[in-house]
Protein backbone atom coordinates (compact mmCIF):
# COMPACT_ATOMS: atom_id res chain seq x y z
CA UNK A 1 0.00 0.00 0.00
CA UNK A 2 2.84 2.57 0.87
CA UNK A 3 3.96 1.94 -2.96
CA UNK A 4 0.97 2.35 -4.02
CA UNK A 5 0.50 5.39 -2.58
CA UNK A 6 3.43 6.50 -3.34
CA UNK A 7 3.10 6.18 -6.94
CA UNK A 8 0.02 8.05 -7.03
CA UNK A 9 1.38 11.14 -5.43
CA UNK A 10 4.49 11.64 -7.31
CA UNK A 11 2.61 10.57 -10.43
CA UNK A 12 -0.11 13.39 -9.64
CA UNK A 13 2.23 16.14 -8.52
CA UNK A 14 4.29 15.78 -11.31
CA UNK A 15 1.77 16.19 -13.79
CA UNK A 16 0.16 19.05 -12.27
CA UNK A 17 3.51 20.93 -12.14
CA UNK A 18 3.65 20.52 -16.18
CA UNK A 19 -0.49 21.50 -16.22
CA UNK A 20 0.61 24.69 -14.73
CA UNK A 21 2.35 25.45 -17.46
CA UNK A 22 0.44 25.32 -20.25
CA UNK A 23 -2.15 27.79 -21.83
CA UNK A 24 -5.33 27.71 -23.54
CA UNK A 25 -4.35 26.72 -26.75
CA UNK A 26 -2.20 23.89 -25.33
CA UNK A 27 -5.50 22.38 -23.55
CA UNK A 28 -7.46 22.22 -26.87
CA UNK A 29 -4.97 20.40 -28.44
CA UNK A 30 -5.86 16.66 -30.09
CA UNK A 31 -4.65 13.53 -27.73
CA UNK A 32 -4.33 9.87 -29.34
CA UNK A 33 -7.35 9.63 -27.00
CA UNK A 34 -9.76 10.41 -29.90
CA UNK A 35 -11.87 12.08 -29.72
CA UNK A 36 -10.67 14.37 -26.32
CA UNK A 37 -8.48 17.03 -26.23
CA UNK A 38 -6.34 17.85 -23.77
CA UNK A 39 -8.58 19.32 -22.16
CA UNK A 40 -11.17 16.72 -21.72
CA UNK A 41 -8.90 13.81 -21.50
CA UNK A 42 -7.59 15.94 -18.33
CA UNK A 43 -11.13 16.55 -16.94
CA UNK A 44 -11.56 12.63 -17.07
CA UNK A 45 -8.04 12.18 -15.30
CA UNK A 46 -8.78 14.47 -12.71
CA UNK A 47 -12.32 13.04 -12.14
CA UNK A 48 -10.99 9.39 -11.86
CA UNK A 49 -8.15 10.57 -9.57
CA UNK A 50 -11.13 11.73 -7.26
CA UNK A 51 -13.36 8.71 -7.27
CA UNK A 52 -12.26 7.38 -4.53
CA UNK A 53 -13.63 10.28 -1.93
CA UNK A 54 -17.08 9.47 -2.25
CA UNK A 55 -16.24 5.39 -2.42
CA UNK A 56 -14.66 5.81 0.87
CA UNK A 57 -17.59 7.80 1.78
CA UNK A 58 -20.00 5.32 1.04
CA UNK A 59 -20.58 1.70 3.29
CA UNK A 60 -17.82 -1.44 2.89
CA UNK A 61 -18.66 -4.08 1.17
CA UNK A 62 -17.52 -7.47 3.71
CA UNK A 63 -14.97 -8.54 1.34
CA UNK A 64 -13.19 -7.68 -1.64
CA UNK A 65 -14.05 -9.44 -4.90
CA UNK A 66 -11.77 -7.96 -7.77
CA UNK A 67 -8.37 -6.90 -7.71
CA UNK A 68 -6.47 -4.36 -9.94
CA UNK A 69 -5.68 -7.04 -12.71
CA UNK A 70 -9.33 -8.00 -13.11
CA UNK A 71 -10.55 -4.46 -12.90
CA UNK A 72 -9.60 -4.16 -16.23
CA UNK A 73 -11.85 -6.67 -17.96
CA UNK A 74 -12.78 -6.47 -21.28
CA UNK A 75 -16.18 -5.70 -19.67
CA UNK A 76 -14.63 -1.88 -18.72
CA UNK A 77 -14.40 -1.18 -22.49
CA UNK A 78 -17.34 -2.20 -24.36
CA UNK A 79 -18.52 0.10 -26.63
CA UNK A 80 -21.00 1.55 -24.23
CA UNK A 81 -19.25 1.52 -21.22
CA UNK A 82 -16.87 3.05 -23.36
CA UNK A 83 -18.96 5.76 -25.19
CA UNK A 84 -20.26 6.93 -21.54
CA UNK A 85 -16.52 7.78 -20.34
CA UNK A 86 -15.79 9.88 -23.52
CA UNK A 87 -18.79 11.44 -23.35
CA UNK A 88 -18.58 12.34 -19.50
CA UNK A 89 -15.12 13.81 -20.01
CA UNK A 90 -16.48 16.38 -22.95
CA UNK A 91 -19.42 17.47 -20.73
CA UNK A 92 -16.94 18.04 -17.13
CA UNK A 93 -14.43 20.00 -19.29
CA UNK A 94 -17.09 22.50 -20.88
CA UNK A 95 -17.17 23.43 -17.12
CA UNK A 96 -13.88 24.90 -16.80
CA UNK A 97 -11.25 26.72 -18.35
CA UNK A 98 -7.67 25.58 -17.96
CA UNK A 99 -6.34 26.92 -15.12
CA UNK A 100 -9.30 25.82 -12.77
CA UNK A 101 -9.35 22.54 -14.18
CA UNK A 102 -5.47 22.32 -13.65
CA UNK A 103 -6.64 23.25 -9.83
CA UNK A 104 -9.34 21.29 -9.22
CA UNK A 105 -7.08 18.44 -9.96
CA UNK A 106 -4.95 19.62 -7.41
CA UNK A 107 -7.40 19.03 -4.99
CA UNK A 108 -8.92 15.93 -6.46
CA UNK A 109 -5.80 13.77 -5.86
CA UNK A 110 -4.95 15.71 -2.54
CA UNK A 111 -8.45 15.07 -1.14
CA UNK A 112 -7.77 11.63 -2.20
CA UNK A 113 -4.84 11.12 -0.32
CA UNK A 114 -6.25 12.49 2.74
CA UNK A 115 -9.34 10.10 2.51
CA UNK A 116 -7.53 6.60 1.96
CA UNK A 117 -4.99 8.04 5.00
CA UNK A 118 -7.97 8.06 6.75
CA UNK A 119 -8.80 4.47 6.52
CA UNK A 120 -8.66 1.32 8.48
CA UNK A 121 -5.70 -1.54 6.98
CA UNK A 122 -7.90 -3.57 5.33
CA UNK A 123 -10.62 -1.70 3.82
CA UNK A 124 -12.83 -2.43 0.39
CA UNK A 125 -14.79 -0.35 -1.49
CA UNK A 126 -17.15 -0.45 -4.32
CA UNK A 127 -16.25 0.86 -7.54
CA UNK A 128 -18.86 2.75 -9.80
CA UNK A 129 -18.38 -0.75 -12.37
CA UNK A 130 -20.14 -2.76 -9.01
CA UNK A 131 -16.83 -4.47 -8.07
CA UNK A 132 -15.46 -4.85 -4.72
CA UNK A 133 -12.14 -4.29 -4.46
CA UNK A 134 -9.80 -3.75 -1.30
CA UNK A 135 -8.52 -0.23 -0.99
CA UNK A 136 -5.11 -0.74 -2.52
CA UNK A 137 -5.80 -2.70 -5.11
CA UNK A 138 -8.36 0.79 -6.15
CA UNK A 139 -5.77 2.65 -5.48
CA UNK A 140 -3.30 1.03 -7.79
CA UNK A 141 -6.10 1.58 -10.84
CA UNK A 142 -6.03 5.03 -10.43
CA UNK A 143 -1.61 4.98 -10.68
CA UNK A 144 -2.41 3.40 -14.00
CA UNK A 145 -4.74 5.96 -15.15
CA UNK A 146 -2.89 9.02 -14.23
CA UNK A 147 0.49 7.33 -15.36
CA UNK A 148 -0.55 6.14 -18.61
CA UNK A 149 -2.99 9.04 -19.26
CA UNK A 150 -0.19 10.89 -18.42
CA UNK A 151 1.82 9.46 -21.40
CA UNK A 152 -1.25 10.61 -23.72
CA UNK A 153 -1.05 13.82 -22.33
CA UNK A 154 3.16 14.39 -22.65
CA UNK A 155 2.83 13.14 -26.52
CA UNK A 156 -0.45 15.64 -27.18
CA UNK A 157 1.99 18.41 -26.03
CA UNK A 158 4.74 17.47 -28.00
CA UNK A 159 7.02 16.78 -24.67
CA UNK A 160 8.99 13.48 -23.26
CA UNK A 161 7.35 11.60 -20.81
CA UNK A 162 7.20 12.54 -17.49
CA UNK A 163 6.84 8.97 -15.86
CA UNK A 164 7.94 9.34 -12.31
CA UNK A 165 10.23 5.78 -10.77
CA UNK A 166 7.42 5.28 -8.13
CA UNK A 167 4.56 5.04 -10.54
CA UNK A 168 6.28 3.15 -13.49
CA UNK A 169 6.72 0.64 -10.50
CA UNK A 170 3.78 0.37 -9.68
CA UNK A 171 2.15 0.31 -13.28
CA UNK A 172 4.62 -2.17 -14.69
CA UNK A 173 4.34 -4.43 -11.70
CA UNK A 174 0.39 -4.77 -12.46
CA UNK A 175 0.77 -5.12 -16.17
CA UNK A 176 3.10 -8.11 -16.09
CA UNK A 177 1.65 -9.73 -13.05
CA UNK A 178 5.11 -8.62 -11.27
CA UNK A 179 7.01 -11.02 -14.44
CA UNK A 180 9.75 -9.34 -15.96
CA UNK A 181 9.68 -8.62 -19.54
CA UNK A 182 11.87 -10.86 -21.27
CA UNK A 183 15.58 -9.84 -21.58
CA UNK A 184 17.15 -10.40 -24.85
CA UNK A 185 14.05 -7.06 -25.44
CA UNK A 186 16.16 -4.70 -22.92
CA UNK A 187 13.39 -2.49 -22.14
CA UNK A 188 13.13 -0.40 -19.34
CA UNK A 189 9.73 0.27 -17.69
CA UNK A 190 8.56 3.15 -19.94
CA UNK A 191 9.24 1.14 -23.11
CA UNK A 192 7.40 -1.36 -21.35
CA UNK A 193 4.58 0.37 -20.19
CA UNK A 194 4.22 1.90 -24.00
CA UNK A 195 4.12 -1.16 -25.16
CA UNK A 196 2.08 -3.13 -23.19
CA UNK A 197 -1.27 -0.33 -23.36
CA UNK A 198 -0.48 0.21 -26.89
CA UNK A 199 0.95 3.84 -26.80
CA UNK A 200 3.65 1.95 -28.84
CA UNK A 201 3.63 -0.93 -31.46
CA UNK A 202 5.43 -4.29 -30.64
CA UNK A 203 7.46 -5.32 -33.77
CA UNK A 204 7.26 -8.84 -35.07
CA UNK A 205 9.97 -10.35 -33.69
CA UNK A 206 9.18 -8.12 -30.08
CA UNK A 207 5.91 -9.84 -30.42
CA UNK A 208 7.90 -13.49 -30.68
CA UNK A 209 9.90 -12.83 -27.49
CA UNK A 210 7.09 -12.20 -25.68
CA UNK A 211 5.05 -15.04 -27.14
CA UNK A 212 7.60 -17.30 -26.57
CA UNK A 213 8.24 -16.46 -23.05
CA UNK A 214 4.31 -16.96 -22.19
CA UNK A 215 4.19 -13.95 -21.13
CA UNK A 216 0.24 -12.37 -21.26
CA UNK A 217 0.14 -8.75 -20.64
CA UNK A 218 -3.60 -7.29 -19.35
CA UNK A 219 -6.57 -6.24 -22.14
CA UNK A 220 -5.99 -2.82 -21.17
CA UNK A 221 -7.10 0.39 -23.64
CA UNK A 222 -7.83 3.74 -23.55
Amino acid sequence: MRAVRTGFRDECARLGEVLRDLDEADFDRPTGCAPWTVRELLAHVRTGAGRLVDMLAAPAPARAEVDAAGYFGAAKFAPAVDADRIDAGRREARELDGAALVADFDRAWRATLDAVDAQPPGRVVRTRHGDAMALGEFLRTRVVEVAVHGLDLAAALDRRPWLTPAAAEVVADLLTGGHPAPAELGWDRLTLIRKATGRADLTDAERAAVDAAGFRWLSFAG
